[in-house]
C-alpha cells in the first residue's frame, strides 16, 4: 500500500471517527472514584497548560478530577463502536482508564490530555509528513504542519526528495536552492503558530547522508539563531556503515534524487566554486561527529535498520521520525503516545522492595486498549492523516519512572543489574502489549495493513502494527511526580516556579526526589543544608557525610559516563517496536574523540538512532520568547538601548606576554596573550603558524587582529573563544585536547587551555613563569570504549553551563531527545 494512493482531497473524512460526546460524560465522575494524587506543582501544571479555562475571564473552569473523566469518558466512547448499547462496559472501561490517570500509573500524550472531550479532538502526538519534488506538494505539507502544531502535535519530514542546490528547474529554467531554502520556510511556518499554540511548535528535519547537499545540511544550524524550532538528523544506511569500516579515505557517493544518478560529493570554496577535491566517506563522519560535538546536532538514524525491521513494509518505506527521534513514521501517518509510570509499581521498601510485575502487566493491557481507543475517537488534522492512522493503527506506549524504580530497588542506574532490570522491563512490555494487541483484534478485528505485512507472515493477528515506544515525558512525568522516561535523573534536587504574586514574582519551592529523600531521612543526614548543595551541585557524589552506597545508588544523569547510557538505551530497544527517546549526556570536558566512540557503540550495539548533548556546548538561548521572534534569554525582553561606539584603549608600549602552542591543521600556532597585570584583562592576541604558508598565515593575523580590537575595547575572552570553538574546514587534525577543525578552532582550544591554567595558577604565577601552562591543563578524559564503561564518573556541578528557560529561567536539561525545564515543565518538544 503506497501513501501516494492514499486521498488527496480537502474534503472532510467519512466519519469515522467517535463523537467525543457520550452518554456517560458530565462534569464529574462518579463519587465512589478517588481523587488525582497529584503534587502541587502537578496541579499547577495542569491549570497552566491542562484544564479548561472559561473564555471570558481566562479563569480555570476544570478541576484535575473532572480533566481525568473527561479523558476517560471520550476514549472510552470507542467502545461503543465494537460493543454498541452496552452502557455498562463504556462505564466499566471509563472507570478503568480514569483509575489509571488519576493513581499516576499511566498517562497518555499531552495533546489527549488538552483535546480529549474538547473541540478541536486532535490526540495524537507524532506525525510526519511527506516533503514532494514540487512547489505544490511542499506547500501542501506547510499548510498540514500549521493544522498540526496548532492542536499541539509535532512534525518530522524527510527533505531527501528535494533536488540539491543548483539542479535544474525545467519548468522556468533556472535552478533550485535546495532543501535548505525551504527547511526555512518551514521553520518560519512553526515560528508563525507557535504563539497560538498549547505548546512550542516542534520538528525534525531529516536528510540523507548519500544527498548531494549533505555537507551544507549537517552544518545548517552553525547560526544558532536559526531553525530553533527544528531538530537536524542525517538518516545513515548501511552501505555507508560499510564503507566506513572498510576504508573511510574512500570518496563519498551521493545520488541526485532527481535524475537517480550518482556522483562524488566536490568540496566547494567559499564562493561554492568546486576546489578540485572531493569528499571522503571518512570525513563526513567526521564532520557528523564534530558538529554533534559542538552543539549536539545533528543526530543520527539509522535508516536501513529501521526498514528492515518495519513489520509493515507493505505499506512503504519509512523516511522520517518524529521530533524526538523516538517514532519512524510512514509519510501521513500518525502515533499516539503514552508511559506507565514504574516507580509507582515498586512495593515495600528497603531489602523488601520488589516490583510487582502482575500489575504492570494488567496495566500494560488496559493502556494498550486506552490507546487503541483513541485512534478511534482522535480527530485528525487531514484526511490523508486519518486514512493513514487507522490502516497501521500504531500505538505507542513507553515507560516513565524508571530511574525511580531503581532507586526503589537498589539498584545503580550504571549498572549489570540495572541493564538487566530495563531489558526486562522492556521485554515484558514489548510481549504484554502485543498479547494485548492479538485480544483485541480478536474483539475488532486486525489493522487494515495487516495482510502483507510481516504480522501476517508470522500467523499472529494484531490489531496494531506497532505497539511500544520510549517517548520523552518531559511534561506528563511531571504530572505522575516521577522521573522522565528511562533517563537517569537530572538532579535529585531542584527549584519549581509553582506561581506568581500579583506583582508577577514567581514562588519558589524546592522538590526533592522523594525516594533520595526518605532514604536520607533514614539514614539521618537530610538537612536543609544538603539539599541546598545538592540543587548547586546536582549531585551527592562527594559530599562529606553521605554513605558511599548512597552515594553509588543516587546518581543523576552526569553521574553516569556516556557509555552507560548507550548501554541502557540499547537495552530497552532489544524488545521495542519503534525506537527510544534518549540523550547521551556528555560531561563538557568531553572531547570528539568521545563522541566518535559512542556513535560507533551506536553502530555496535544495533540501536535504530543517537542523539548526544555535551554540557555546555550551546552558547546561547535555543528557544524563542514568546515576545520575540528571536532567540534570547529571558532577561532580553525589553528593547536594546543603541549601541554605542567601541572605543579600543591605547595600550602602553610595553605589556607582560604569555606563549601557548597548540597544534592545528596547518601546523603548530604560537600565540601570545598580552595581559594587563593591573586588571588582568586580556588585551591583545598574536598568532603565528610554524608553516601554515601566507594564506593561512594572513587569514589567522586578521582573525587576531579583531580579536585584539575586541579585546582593546573591553570585550571578553570568553565570548570570543565561544564563537571560534567549533568552526569547521576542510582540514582537521586529531590532538590530546580534541579535533582541532580550523585555525579559528585552534586559537579557540589555546585560548581555553590559557583560561584554564590562569584559573588553576592564577594569573601572576604565570606571569612569572612558576608553572608550566601545558602541565596546568587537566588531562584530556580517556575515550567512552563499548567493552567495560567505568562505573563511576568525575563529580560536576551541573550548574556550571546552565541554559535560562524562557518561562521560569530555571534550568533546562537536555534529555530524552528534547529540552526540558524540570521546574515548571516547560517542553520544547
Amino acid at each position: 500500500m503506497n501513501p501516494s494512493t492514499l486521498p488527496q482531497t480537502d474534503e472532510a473524512p467519512a466519519s469515522t471517527s467517535m463523537d467525543p460526546a457520550s452518554h456517560l460524560r458530565c462534569v464529574d465522575p462518579p463519587a465512589d472514584l478517588p481523587d488525582p494524587g497529584l503534587s502541587e506543582n502537578a496541579v499547577k501544571v495542569l491549570e497552566r497548560r491542562y484544564l479548561k479555562k472559561d473564555l471570558t475571564t481566562g479563569e480555570v473552569c476544570e478541576t484535575p478530577r473532572q480533566l481525568f473523566w473527561r479523558v476517560a469518558t471520550c476514549v472510552a466512547a470507542a467502545e461503543a463502536l465494537y460493543r454498541p448499547g452496552d452502557a455498562q462496559h463504556e462505564l466499566t472501561i471509563a472507570r478503568d482508564f480514569y483509575g489509571m490517570m488519576a493513581s499516576r500509573t499511566f498517562m497518555p500524550n499531552s495533546p489527549c490530555l488538552m483535546n480529549a472531550g474538547r473541540e478541536m479532538g486532535m490526540l495524537s502526538a507524532c506525525f510526519v509528513l511527506p516533503v514532494e519534488d514540487s512547489v505544490d506538494g511542499i506547500f501542501e505539507s506547510i499548510r498540514a504542519t500549521a493544522l498540526i502544531q496548532k492542536a499541539g502535535g509535532g512534525t518530522g519530514f524527510s527533505f531527501s526528495r528535494l533536488r540539491p542546490r543548483g539542479d535544474q528547474v525545467s519548468s522556468s529554467g533556472g535552478t533550485t536552492e535546495g532543501p535548505l531554502s525551504f527547511i526555512q520556510v518551514f521553520s518560519k511556518a512553526t515560528d508563525a503558530i507557535q504563539q497560538g499554540a498549547f505548546r512550542r511548535g516542534a520538528n525534525m528535519g531529516i536528510l540523507r547522508v548519500d544527498h548531494p547537499d549533505v555537507a551544507d545540511f549537517i552544518v545548517c544550524k552553525d547560526d544558532r539563531t536559526q531553525l530553533t524550532n527544528y531538530n537536524i538528523s542525517i538518516t545513515v544506511t548501511d552501505p555507508f556503515i560499510e564503507k566506513l569500516r572498510e576504508d573511510p579515505g574512500q570518496v563519498h557517493m551521493v545520488q541526485n534524487p532527481r535524475t537517480k544518478e550518482w556522483s562524488p560529493l566536490a568540496k566547494l570554496d567559499g564562493q561554492r566554486q568546486p576546489t578540485g577535491a572531493h569528499w571522503t566517506v571518512g570525513e563526513i563522519w567526521d564532520a557528523i561527529i564534530d558538529h554533534a560535538w559542538e552543539s549536539g546536532e545533528p543526530g543520527v538514524v539509522f535508516i536501513d535498520r529501521i526498514n528492515a525491521r518495519n513489520p509493515i513494509k507493505n505499506v512503504g518505506m519509512i523516511e522520517a521520525t518524529n521530533p524526538c527521534g523516538e517514532q519512524p513514521l510512514h509519510p501521513w501517518d500518525s502515533c499516539n503516545l503514552g508511559s506507565i509510570n514504574l516507580g509507582i509499581l515498586v512495593e515495600g521498601t528497603g531489602s523488601s522492595a520488589a516490583f510487582n510485575w502482575d500489575l504492570y502487566k494488567s496495566a500494560i493491557h488496559t493502556t494498550t486498549r486506552f490507546l487503541d481507543n483513541v485512534i478511534d475517537v482522535n480527530h485528525y488534522p487531514l484526511p490523508q492523516i486519518d486514512n493513514m492512522s487507522k490502516t497501521t493503527r500504531r500505538i505507542g506506549l513507553g515507560v516513565m519512572g524508571f530511574a525511580d524504580a531503581l532507586y526503589k530497588l537498589g539498584i545503580p542506574y550504571n549498572s549489570e543489574a540495572g541493564l538487566q532490570f530495563g531489558e526486562e522491563v522492556m521485554r515484558v512490555m514489548n510481549e504484554e502489549s502485543h498479547l494485548a494487541s492479538e485480544i483485541l483484534a480478536e474483539e475488532r478485528g486486525v489493522f487494515p495493513a495487516w495482510e502483507g505485512s510481516d504480522w501476517e507472515a508470522q500467523g499472529r493477528k494484531l490489531r496494531n502494527s506497532y505497539t511500544t515506544t520510549v517517548a520523552p515525558t518531559g511534561t506528563i512525568s511531571i504530572l505522575a511526580d516521577c522521573s522522565g522516561g528511562i533517563e537517569p535523573m537530572f538532579s535529585l534536587a531542584f527549584n519549581r516556579q509553582i506561581m506568581k504574586d500579583s506583582q508577577g514574582n514567581p514562588t519558589i519551592m524546592r522538590e526533592v526526589n522523594y525516594v533520595f529523600r526518605e532514604a536520607a531521612q533514614g539514614a539521618g543526614y537530610y538537612s536543609d543544608e544538603l539539599v541546598d548543595a545538592i540543587i548547586e551541585r546536582g549531585t551527592v557524589h562527594g559530599v562529606e557525610g553521605i554513605p558511599k552506597e548512597h552515594q553509588d545508588l543516587f546518581v543523576t544523569a552526569h553521574d553516569i559516563t556516556p557509555g552507560w547510557h548507550m548501554r541502557m538505551q540499547a537495552a530497552f530497544q532489544r524488545n521495542c517496536d519503534a525506537s527510544i527517546s534518549k540523550t547521551i549526556n556528555f560531561p563538557n570536558s568531553a572531547t570528539a574523540d568521545d563522541v566518535r566512540a559512542i556513535y560507533e557503540m551506536a553502530i555496535d550495539l544495533d540501536v535504530k538512532g543517537v542523539t548526544v548533548y555535551r554540557d555546555g556546548c550551546r552558547d546561547m538561548q535555543p528557544m524563542a520568547l514568546k515576545s520575540s521572534t528571536k532567540a534570547a534569554t529571558p532577561e532580553a525582553t525589553a528593547a536594546p538601548a543603541p549601541a554605542s561606539e567601541l572605543l579600543p584603549m591605547k595600550l602602553p608600549e610595553i605589556m607582560s606576554c604569555l606563549r601557548i602552542r597548540q597544534m592545528t591543521p596547518f601546523g603548530n600556532m604560537h600565540i601570545k596573550v598580552t595581559v594587563d597585570p593591573v586588571s588582568g584583562m586580556e588585551r591583545e592576541v598574536f598568532a603565528q603558524l610554524g608553516k601554515g604558508g601566507d594564506v593561512a598565515n594572513s587569514d589567522l593575523e586578521a582573525i587576531c587582529r579583531m580579536l585584539s580590537l575586541w579585546l582593546r575595547s573591553n570585550g571578553s575572552l570568553e565570548r570570543a573563544i565561544s564563537q571560534f570553538s567549533g568552526i569547521g574546514s576542510s582540514l582537521t587534525v586529531p590532538t590530546k585536547d580534541g579535533r582541532i577543525m580550523s585555525l579559528a578552532d585552534g586559537l579557540a582550544t589555546g585560548l581555553q587551555r590559557y583560561l584554564a591554567a590562569k584559573e588553576a595558577h592564577g594569573l601572576e604565577a604565570l606571569l612569572l613563569g612558576r608553572v608550566d601552562p601545558n602541565a596546568a591543563m587537566p588531562a584530556s578524559p580517556e575515550p567512552v570504549m563499548p567493552a567495560a564503561p567505568a562505573a563511576e564518573a568525575r563529580p560536576r556541578n551541573v550548574g556550571e553551563y546552565k541554559l535560562k528557560c524562557p518561562s521560569c529561567s530555571g534550568t533546562l536539561a537536555f534529555q530524552e531527545g528534547c529540552v526540558k525545564c524540570h521546574g515548571c515543565g516547560f517542553s520544547q518538544c
